[in-house]
């Protein structure tokens, strides 16, 4: 079994741990999240169910989802075991139930805001409203609620615990704070910060709670998802990393230094559970990645 990482952070790398029922096999794997219980959460694209359900162990629970989301693309789960699901498809993000039933969405169910880009990480011509392709939500300690308006649009959305709008921010651009080209995952952490994983401009911005500008981790290449754990131990997938473009996993402290850092599959969200275990979706090799910690 091969071994990652370095010291505190070594992990074994287990491949292929999911039993889907016999004869179903796995659309494009989006997202992941872990509930109080360890159960496994995934979101497939192209596929029905598009949420699964898997115990610690990989064996499959249920499923849901079918006909209400669209094409998910990424699940959190807060520690009420509350579900946060962006679905880019519908355009729309919504707060759920663990078995998938509606306590609010947002967004205008099949209408994207006029950004005037017609392509997937294409040019924003005009930031617009919520939404286009929205690709995160997040709950802040608050109760508001911050969504991550990204593959066709250029902001992070702001709305209070009841889905009432408050405000937004972020522009089209490549350099200057504030600017985003495909803002791809949204993290609010305790102190007040608010984490967008600036994709295409290789980089992490962070915010205050009402959008000011206060840093930038701009060593970084192609940041798509963001995790922080209780220890404010922070755990980023890199989509390009290197000089041979090659994806990673980089493990950080709270100033944003490298901890850890290794070669991974090409994936696309991040999850570590309360056990230390990592678990990595590789969409287009229609899979999840584990990462079990060596040392805890």
């Amino acid at each position: 079994m091969a071994t990652v990482g370095n010291g505190q952070y070594t992990y074994e790398v287990i491949e292929d741990f999911i039993k889907l029922p016999q004869g179903w096999t796995f659309g494009t794997v989006a997202g992941v999240a872990v509930d109080s219980q360890g159960r496994i959460y995934i979101c497939q694209q192209q596929q029905d169910p598009p949420i699964l359900v898997f115990d610690r162990d990989g064996n499959y629970l249920s499923s849901w989802g079918t006909g209400t989301v669209v094409e998910p693309h990424s699940i959190y789960i807060s520690p009420d075991d509350i579900i946060y699901l962006s679905d880019r498809g519908s355009h729309t993000v919504s707060k759920l139930t663990l078995d998938g039933s509606p306590l609010l969405e947002l967004g205008n169910r099949g209408q994207p805001s006029d950004t005037g880009c017609t392509e997937d990480a294409g040019i924003v011509l005009r930031a617009a409203g919520p939404f286009n392709r929205p690709t995160q939500m997040f709950p802040a300690p608050s109760g508001d609620l911050y969504v991550s308006d990204g593959y066709r649009n250029s902001r992070v959305h702001r709305f209070s615990g009841d889905g009432g709008f408050i405000s937004s921010w972020g522009a089209p651009g490549k350099t200057v704070p504030g600017d985003f080209h495909v803002p791809h995952s949204v993290w609010v952490d305790g102190e007040g910060r608010v984490y967008v994983c600036d994709r295409e401009n290789n980089r992490i911005q962070i915010f205050s709670l009402t959008g000011e500008f206060i840093t930038q981790w701009d060593e970084l290449n192609l940041p798509g998802d963001i995790y922080m754990d209780a220890n404010d131990t922070i755990y980023v997938y890199e989509g390009g990393a290197g000089e041979t473009g090659g994806t990673r996993i980089s493990v950080l402290n709270k100033v944003g230094n490298v901890l850890a850092r290794w070669d991974s599959p090409p994936g696309h969200q991040i999850w570590v559970d309360s056990l230390g275990d990592i678990y990595l979706t590789v969409p287009y090799r229609k899979k999840l990645t584990k990462y079990v910690k060596v040392s805890r």
